[in-house]
This record gives C-alpha cells, structure tokens and sequence, in this order.
C-alpha cells in the first residue's frame, strides 16, 4: 500500500473519531445559551484542565515551537518562561471571576467589564479588541493543519484540502455541542499528542544522535551560538524579555480563558487545576528537543521555512514507518484542532454576545442568540480559513502580534476585578491609545530597542489611564432636597 494513503487513512479515522466524540456530546447539553456557552457552570477539575491545556498545546506547540528552537536556539525557551507564569493568573483571577460569573450572570470578559463600569461601549470595545485577536490565533490553528497534511502526506493532500478537512470538522462539532463538544474532544485529544509529543522528542534525538545530552554535546562542540542567549539569530534580551511579560499578562486576557473560568463548578477547582498546569508546559520540552535536533541536521541545507521542521525532521532525517508519521500527523492535528475549537466557539460568543447584541441584535430571544452564535461559528471560521490561505510566515510572530493586542485589555480588566478606582473613561482612552500605538508598531514603525512592541504599547496604555485618573475628576451625584416625611406634613397642616 502507498505510504501516502495509509497516512491519509490513519488521520480521517482519527478525524472520524473525533467527530463521533464531539457531536455525542450534545446530548449531555441544554439548548440554553448558559448551557452552549459555559456547559451550565459545572465542569470539573479533569475536562477543565485539558480545556485549558489545549491553549498550550496547539499547531503553536507542534510547529511553532520547535520552529523557533531550530531557527534562534535558547530564545525558544522563552515559551517555558512565560508558561511558569501562568498558574499565577489562574490562582489570583480564576475564582473571582468564576463567582461574579455565577453570581450575576456573566458569560463573556466584555459582561463583566460592561456591568463593572456601567459602559455598554466598553464591553463593545473589550468585545472589538477579543474578536480582532482572536481571528490571527484561530488562522494559526488552520494553517498549522494545512501544513501538516500537506507535508506528511507528501502533498497528497494539498495545504488548501488539509486546512478545510480540520476547519470542517472542528467547525461541525462547535457547532452542534458547544463547550461539551469541546470538553469531551479536547480530552481524547489531549492525551494523545501528550503521548505523541513525548515519543517523538525522545526517540528522534536518539535516533540521530543517541540521547538527548549526546545531541547537545553535538550543539555546543559545533554550533555553540544556538546554546546562548542571543541565539543563533541575535534576538537581545530585550526582545526576549518582553515578549515573556507581554506573552504572561496578554494569556491572562485571552477572552476564551475567562469563559473556561465561568464553566468551572467552582473556584476552589481553578485553583487545582493551577496547580497541575505547569506540567503542560514541560510536555512542550520534548517538543523544543525536536527543533535543536534539526540545527546539526539541516546546518548544510537550512529550511526555508523553520515552522515545517518537525515534519522534516520525522518524514526525512529519522525515516519513521508511515504508520508512525500517521500517528504523529494525528497528534500535531489534535493539537490544531483542540485550540481551535476553544477559538472559534468563544470568538463567535464574544461577537454575537458583546458586539453584535448590544447593537443589531437587541431585544433577541435566548434562542435567537444561541442560533446567532451557532452561525458565527461557521462564519469567523471560514474567515480564519481563507487568512490562513496567505501561509503566514511564521505561527511564533503571527502569536505574538495577537498576543501585543489583547494584553491591551489588562488595565480595563484589573479594574474590573481589583481596583474599583479606576474609572471607565481612563481604561476606555488607555485601550484605544493602546492598541492604535501597538498597531502602528507592529504595522507601520519600528519598535524602539527592538523590544516588542506589546509591552511599548502597555506602558503608553498605563500612563494614559494614570493621567486621565489624576485629569478626569469623578462626577458628583447632584445632591436631592430631603422630602419632608407624611407625619411632618400632616403636623404641619394642623
């Protein structure tokens, strides 16, 4: 049999299979918008880490990563630095947003920030900001699934059919299921590129050069700037820095982690599942081994593109059965496919729910929202489907750019939850100036010291909010006549 086919026949069935699991899973639903969104507030300490863990493990891990380790060396480690920050998120945010969810209703980070400030445009422009940031990181997830088929199955597949294939089927279950489907598919899925992250990592370094400390050995006698920081590529410590800070705080404004923080039962399970989810993170070392494996293997011949080189690495240069790179295409799409259902379902929610609600749709039925949503779906997918057809360059900088937008969020949100002080008008001016600085950076000019220009952007954001804080006085409730009570009236009449 053809090696190409009896990848292709590995991966649908996988893909059948994960269908199968994610639209069984509707029946475990009710059809309210509570129960699409947040699967009714119960989801326990298992499903909820894995749903959390797929915003880790994603096309991101499976190609970016290693892509990164291949093409700069050390500064890939900055992926561990800014995971190890995390579980610090989760702890301190995860419970009080988890109760003010349960307590008033809320379903989306633009509910919360809209009944906080009493703004309906603050949450429309929290809702703009979720959406805009979204898409990029869903067309990674796309593009990451074209690439794998199209590579492993040595173009059998094209990248256009491959990226359809995923978008189709993580689109359908969305869908149909909502948060369950997710839930349930990023369980199976989760295990298996586990499993799949960790064989690969440790037999191809050991397939090639013998272990892991044998590959870099290798490294450091050869090659010895990928081993120090600035790396191969000379990125500074600046730039290392601050896509950490700009990576940690923006992951905590993902508007999909707090959805996930409303479906929990509980904060007391947020916190359990912190503590676990550092080992995410050390699942994606085996990973980074991959790309270091590729510096000595393709120092003669470097690739054109470093995100394709776990692929090389497993088609060409460890020369694995095609029952082995069907396995591996299965797993690096779990990874795709697990993120992007996460993406696809909370960038519908936040559009329908903060951005088209509060304007088109006002007044709609529970039921014309959850239709509303369901569309929405199918329709941001397909958009991240046909950017996906561009073939971003790289998955790690397109990341990074969606990851400088939304930690523009952070003043509005820390208000929000910490510090009832700050006042609309200030979050609202320290976005805008915010995000228009960090796109014109990002776009337009050069980022000053070459540090990224989240973290510029951040800076200018806070000192906005500070400035309008100590400008914008707070307005002064027009003080009311007291009434006189009935008695004194009824005295004064006699």
């Amino acid at each position: 049999m053809n090696d190409s086919l009896i990848v292709v026949g590995i991966t649908l069935t996988y893909l059948a299979l994960v269908l199968w699991v994610g639209l069984r899973a509707r029946g475990q639903q009710n059809s309210s918008l509570e129960g699409y969104v947040a699967g009714g507030r119960h989801v326990g300490v298992v499903i909820l880490f894995f749903i959390l863990g797929a915003e880790i493990f994603s096309a991101f891990a499976f190609l970016g990563a290693p892509g990164w380790a291949y093409k700069h060396g050390a500064p890939g480690f900055y992926i561990l630095a800014y995971l190890s920050l995390v579980p610090i998120t989760i702890w301190a945010m995860g419970p009080r947003v988890a109760k003010l969810g349960r307590e008033r209703g809320y379903l989306t980070q633009g509910d919360m920030i809209a009944d906080h400030y009493k703004s309906k445009s603050l949450g429309l422009l929290a809702g703009v900001i979720g959406v805009l940031a979204l898409v990029p990181y869903l067309t990674i997830q796309i593009a990451g699934a074209g690439l794998l088929f199209q590579a492993a199955t040595d173009g059998l597949i094209p990248f256009w059919l491959g990226a359809l294939l995923a978008f189709v089927v993580v689109a359908t279950y969305v869908f149909c299921s909502g948060l369950n489907g997710i839930g349930w598919t990023n369980l199976i899925q989760g295990i298996m590129m586990i499993a799949i992250a960790w064989f690969l990592g440790l037999s191809i370094s050991e397939r090639i050069y013998g272990g892991v400390g044998e590959m870099f050995s290798q490294i450091q006698l050869t090659m010895p700037e990928y081993l120090t920081m600035p790396g191969a590529t000379g990125m500074n410590w600046g730039y290392f820095s601050t896509a950490v800070l700009v990576s940690a705080f923006g992951g905590a404004m993902w508007p999909h982690l707090f959805m996930k923080f409303y479906s929990a039962d509980s904060g007391r399970t947020l916190r359990k599942v912190s503590v676990f989810y550092p080992l995410y993170a050390y699942l994606l070392v085996p990973l980074l081994f991959i790309g270091f494996a590729g510096i000595l293997a393709f120092a003669d011949s470097p690739l054109e593109r470093s995100d394709t080189v776990l692929l090389r690495m497993v088609m060409d240069v460890a020369n694995f059965s095609p029952w082995v790179i069907g396995l591996m295409l299965s797993g690096a799409l779990a990874a795709a496919m697990s993120t992007g259902s996460n993406l696809a379902h909370t960038a519908a929610v936040v559009l329908v729910r903060d951005v088209v609600g509060p304007t088109v749709m006002k007044g709609a039925s529970e039921k014309a929202m959850v239709s509303a949503t369901r569309w929405s779906v199918l329709g941001l997918s397909l958009i991240a489907y046909l950017c996906a057809l561009a073939n971003p360059s790289s998955l790690v900088l397109l990341l990074l750019g969606a990851y400088g937008l939304i930690v523009q969020l952070f003043p509005m949100v820390l208000g929000a939850l910490f510090l009832p002080q700050l006042r609309r008008n200030s979050v609202m001016a320290g976005a805008l100036v915010g995000s228009i600085a960090y796109l014109l950076m990002d776009f337009v000019w050069s980022s000053p010291l070459n540090w990224h220009a989240g973290v510029w952007a951040m800076l200018l954001n806070i000192a906005v909010v500070g400035v309008c804080q100590w400008l914008i006085k707070p307005a002064v409730p027009p003080v009311i006549a007291a009434q006189p009570s009935a008695s004194t009236t009824s005295t004064n009449a006699h």
